[in-house]
């Protein structure tokens, strides 16, 4: 052990008034502790909840979606059987989507009526883990149900319950897209049963959203052999911006690839702002207990005044003094670190098992989430070292600056 490390050993361990560690050291290695700890809960909490929502979102909707400017995509077998070919695309499905009015024998209302072709699109979408009654492949007519000649749909929980409907019931489909006559439109008309339930927990899409087969969907807007895109999964949902770039170079001008973090920029830059905005807060906390150890070093100096002084006076240089008060500085720092990671980590760890706090209805989630990522904790654990690292230099310096002369001058 050098020299440095020792007397800074031998000032920590000092016998004094409260034990071991002065109590004001306690103070700073427990305000560090806080500090790391507090900020570690909320950056999980908010990664909990970014990743909550993207699933979510990634439940119904797909990775990238493809479409043309000129409108429709005519001869979508083609197209779809080129973008399989792109780098990094995992499947593809085609798609309608447009709105509609459903109406039961106990109401109606609108929604949005979405057609999908059943071969594909279990490869590409998740709908299949959020339905709880029914299968996608019962869409079809005579699936399921052996008895059954209507063509399926399956709605959201909240629309079923606003219609007052369950799996077998029947309903109507009304567009307004019909033929148009001196009378005025006349609408288009279509029977269905329903024949699954899917519910996903997002408000929006439970009580608004309704799936049909892609050729039911294509009859009853009037658009054989064209749908409006392609919906595409990637192998890697965080490089779904390049694939998009990709698919449109295969494609060529005339389409377009949106990828699902700009279909949804504004509610995770939401997400993304509120996480800066209290991880800066909680590191205010950091920042109060690094001025803490400020304060500690320069107790610490003044008490040690003498000692210092009599350390130069046997051949301490004056950068040797200034170690031995960042050493010290760092080990309450240090401390403070390891204590608050630990915790955080085991405070994470109790709310990610036991589910204890539980959210309002206006949540899509009913427990707070928690997802602890190990770059986060990283660096969080290298910015509590680096302020600590620079509380101490100011306490530091002025301990290198005492004069041995002007300090034993009555002694």
């Amino acid at each position: 052990m050098n020299f440095e490390w020792f007397v800074c050993l031998r000032y920590l361990k000092a016998k004094r008034k409260h034990g071991f560690i002065s109590l004001i050291s306690l103070i700073s290695i427990a305000g560090v502790m806080v500090g790391v700890m507090a900020l570690i809960v909320v950056l999980a909490v908010m990664t909990g909840f970014t990743s909550e929502f993207r699933d979510k979102i990634l439940g119904i909707n797909s990775h990238v979606v493809v479409q043309d400017y000129s409108g429709n995509i005519r001869g979508y077998e083609e197209v779809a059987a080129k973008v399989r070919t792109v780098e990094g695309v995992r499947g593809v499905t085609p798609y309608l989507y447009s709105q509609a009015m459903i109406t039961s024998g106990e109401g109606g209302t609108g929604a949005v009526l979405r057609g999908l072709d059943p071969a594909t699109a279990q490869g590409v979408l998740n709908l299949e883990k959020n339905l709880r009654k029914g299968k996608i492949a019962d869409l079809l007519p005579g699936q399921g149900d052996g008895a059954r000649r209507l063509p399926g749909i399956i709605l959201g929980k909240e629309l079923a319950a606003q219609l007052h409907v369950s799996v077998h019931d029947r309903v109507r489909l009304i567009s307004a897209s019909g033929p148009l006559t001196p009378m005025g439109v006349i609408p288009k008309v279509s029977t269905c049963q329903v024949v699954g339930i899917f519910e996903t927990g997002m408000y929006e899409y439970d009580s608004a959203l309704a799936y049909v087969s892609l050729e039911t969907a294509q009859r009853f807007f009037d658009l054989p052999g064209a749908v409006h895109g392609l919906e595409v999964k990637t192998f890697d949902l965080n490089q779904a911006d390049q694939v998009a770039k990709r698919i449109e170079q295969a494609l060529g001008p005339n389409y377009f690839a949106k990828d699902w973090m700009r279909m949804n920029r504004n509610i995770f830059s939401a997400l993304q702002l509120e996480k800066t905005a209290l991880s800066v807060i909680m590191a205010l906390v950091v920042m109060v207990a690094a001025f803490n150890i400020v304060s500690t070093l320069i107790m610490v100096v003044m008490e040690k005044n003498k000692d210092i002084a009599i350390l130069k006076s046997m051949g301490a240089t004056s950068s040797s003094i200034m170690r031995i008060f960042i050493y010290e500085g760092l080990v309450i720092g240090l401390a403070g670190t390891l204590l608050g990671v630990l915790g955080g980590l085991g405070l994470c760890a109790i709310l990610r098992r036991y589910q204890f706090i539980k959210l309002p209805d206006v949540y899509p989630i009913s427990t707070l989430p928690v997802l602890v990522l190990p770059s986060d904790v990283i660096l969080i654990a290298l910015s509590a070292t680096v302020i600590t690292l620079v509380a101490t230099l100011y306490p530091s310096w002025q301990a290198a600056k005492v004069d041995p002369a002007v300090a034993l001058r009555y002694e």
